[in-house]
């Protein structure tokens, strides 16, 4: 029973949430709008969660994913106020995240830094690089170029239900291309298969010939980059940018993934399963916002879920682990 669950409590829960919000709210929380508006909240989530996925592969984390977004929400907005086209400030945004990300490679494989110090360092100083940028302040108005925040008011058309247009919205178009290549890289091609056998044994992979150094920095390159996706698609929703926009991805991306790895075979952390972690905590948020739930009590309720979920997944491996 309990290896049952440890591979399958997290899809019962998901179904069991449904239900029960869709019993609570029959009118309007199975509709097509209303799930197509959590894609759309989920959809800087995912990214943050996928990117974290890609680091947590070989065994590390980083903490400083929700600064970062934040970073390069506001780099590009101030960019924006000096008079710099969408497509160049979205580039520099993205180096600026790919930077942050390489800085953390290099004080975690490089220096051998231990991940929780270092990422929780840069967090710090990313944060400040935000408040010292925008002045403290949130940069919005005439300063955001229609353009960019008309990408996240928009979407691919997909006809219509009831005659009533649905949209898929652009942001959850990216959150899911991101997703593909992600996932066809990390479970189809040889990078994605050194990535796995150094968190699975760094010291084996090192002995057989992988790059450890290298490939751990490229996977936090990669988180870096991510997580400055999903600060722009934050600040295109909001056509705004404020030095905390990225508070709550961090801990909310880990928990994702934590919550995916409770569905994989050995506890790995997996593309899709980090995605229906994310899901989770999504639709756990928009039933709950709907029922005028405090945001308190969200939280104590998601918390209380990710333990039950971890539980029974470490449960299920001692279990296993006695036959």
């Amino acid at each position: 029973m309990v290896r049952f669950l440890r591979h399958y409590g997290t899809l019962m829960g998901m179904a069991a949430i449904v239900l029960v919000f869709w019993a609570l709210l029959p009118q309007t929380f199975m509709t097509a709008r209303n799930w197509l508006n959590i894609t759309q909240q989920v959809s800087m989530l995912t990214v943050v969660a996928v990117a974290m996925t890609v680091v947590m592969v070989v065994g590390d984390f980083d903490l400083s994913v929700g600064s970062m977004a934040s970073l390069a929400g506001i780099v590009a907005a101030v960019l924006f106020t000096l008079g710099f086209s969408v497509p160049a400030a979205v580039a520099v945004a993205l180096v600026v995240g790919l930077v942050g990300g390489v800085i953390n490679g290099v004080l975690v494989s490089v220096i051998g830094i231990l991940p929780f110090v270092a990422t929780l360092a840069t967090l710090t100083m990313y944060s400040g690089a935000a408040f010292i940028l925008s002045g403290g302040k949130t940069i919005f108005g005439r300063d955001i170029p229609q353009s960019f925040g008309d990408f996240a008011k928009s979407g691919l058309s997909l006809g219509s239900l009831a005659d009533k247009p649905v949209v898929l919205p652009w942001l959850t178009v990216l959150a899911l291309a991101l997703t593909g290549a992600v996932f066809v890289v990390l479970e189809l091609s040889t990078y994605g298969r050194r990535l796995y056998a150094i968190g699975g044994n760094a010291e084996a992979a090192r002995l057989a010939g992988v790059r450890v150094t290298w490939l751990r920095l490229t996977a936090y390159g990669f988180t870096g980059v991510g997580a400055a996706v999903a600060g722009l698609m934050y600040a295109s929703r909001v056509a705004s940018a404020n030095p905390t926009q990225g508070e709550g991805l961090m801990l909310n991306a880990i928990a994702a993934v934590f919550l995916g790895m409770t569905l994989t075979r050995h506890g790995q952390p997996r593309v899709l399963a980090s995605v229906l972690g994310v899901l989770v905590l999504g639709v756990m948020d928009n039933g709950l916002t709907q029922l005028q739930v405090d945001s308190y009590v969200r939280e104590v309720l998601v918390g209380l879920i990710i333990l039950l979920a971890v539980s029974i997944s470490a449960l299920g491996r001692k279990a296993i682990g006695r036959r």
